[in-house]
């Protein structure tokens, strides 16, 4: 690995023109969120591809990712042209607000910004990438209501301080979290993220399914839920 890229099993991100480097938020969804049955994905805020392109290898959809920061962009569109997956895969550089589509995905995913009160600091695309001023939790599923299918699925990562928020702005669109799981880095330590999908709340007939992801038993020591997530993209995971 290095700063300006990060290899995977079967694709290459550079990164060196992105605001917002590979971690392990972003391979944590990639690797999480449901892709069975789904024909077409919705990444927004795609930054350098990432989840794109994880998605790609694990189904057989058609994949568009949205991204506001032009730099950015232009780099997904390389990684993605880099891949085996190019001719199913499409960048967009532009305001997810701003975004129409004549046709309608049946999943939406998401490494939302969401530093809301942390300061901001003076590269406007670092800014851009991780404040939630130009798209907070209202705004995200606003936009997710307007370009989901009436069955689809949103799954989306974010800090356990704010999860509370984004359910409550889910429900005042009418979504409903249908599975959780909190992410802690090791087994003494408090949950950081949670990884959430929803779906409309019409189609929300099941109890939800929560658990509890630890990613090391001690440091460098993946556990086995950790592994089965990541396995088919880290290459240090071999077994």
């Amino acid at each position: 690995m290095s700063n300006s890229y990060f290899r995977f099993k079967q694709f290459t991100i550079n990164q060196d023109k992105c605001a917002m480097k590979v971690g392990t938020d972003g391979c944590l969804l990639g690797g999480w969120f449901n892709t069975t049955g789904c024909k077409r994905i919705l990444d927004i805020g795609c930054g350098s591809g990432l989840i794109a392109l994880m998605a790609a290898q694990r189904c057989n959809a058609w994949i568009t990712g949205i991204e506001i920061d032009n730099e950015a962009a232009v780099q997904a569109t390389e990684n993605v042209n880099n891949s085996p997956w190019k001719e199913r895969i499409e960048v967009i550089n532009c305001d997810a607000f701003e975004f129409t589509s004549a046709d309608l995905f049946d999943t939406i995913v998401s490494n939302p910004p969401y530093f809301v009160n942390s300061l901001k600091c003076d590269d406007t695309s670092r800014t851009l990438a991780r404040h939630s001023d130009s798209l907070d939790s209202n705004g995200f599923f606003n936009i997710a209501d307007r370009l989901l299918t009436s069955t689809g699925r949103i799954a989306i990562i974010i800090p356990t301080d704010i999860f509370i928020e984004w359910q409550q702005s889910a429900e005042s669109n009418g979504f409903k979290a249908t599975r959780i799981t909190y992410v802690k880095t090791t087994p003494r330590k408090a949950a950081k993220r949670v990884l959430a999908e929803f779906t409309r709340t019409d189609q929300s007939t099941q109890n939800i399914q929560e658990q509890t992801l630890i990613l090391e038993n001690s440091p460098g020591k993946y556990t086995c839920e950790a592994k089965e997530i990541l396995r088919d993209f880290y290459l240090k995971i071999t077994q």
